[in-house]
């Protein structure tokens, strides 16, 4: 029996459930992810792929809320896999507007094969990512 198995999720803990669900809401309607589970009482919530099985993400309350880094141990970034260029550039236009810092502007990235992505931060440092793996549709 051949082994495959996948990622169902990964768990996120914020210093602001309330201010991290306002912004996410906006951000998955754009990367095509929708909320699978209601609001706990405690504010804790989710997303996965609208219509689609796949991998989930779990944000819940920080209990120890110490600052965050990516440059230390633990998530280095999150990654939203989309369908088209056009819809990274548009990612990327909405962390503009949300005054996000811009790691990276929308580029190719040839050592990854077929990568064109953009990366930047959301309000509690942690750094995401937008990306299709297609050509350019242009």
């Amino acid at each position: 029996m051949t082994r495959t198995g996948f990622i169902d999720h990964i768990g996120i803990g914020v210093p602001d459930l309330a201010a991290a669900k306002r912004y996410y809401d906006e951000l998955m309607a754009i990367v095509g992810l929708r909320e699978w589970f209601p609001t706990t009482p405690d504010g804790e919530f989710n997303y996965g792929p609208d219509g689609a099985i796949g991998s989930q993400v779990f944000f819940y309350q920080a209990l120890e809320p110490q600052g965050y880094s990516r440059h230390g141990t633990g998530l280095q970034h999150l990654s939203f896999m989309v369908p088209s260029r056009a819809i990274v550039r548009e990612a990327h236009a909405w962390a503009v507007g949300k005054g996000a810092e811009i790691v990276h502007e929308p580029r190719e990235f040839p050592e990854y094969g077929d990568h064109y992505a953009t990366y930047f931060l959301d309000p509690h440092g942690i750094m995401l990512k937008v990306v299709a793996h297609v050509p350019d549709e242009e």
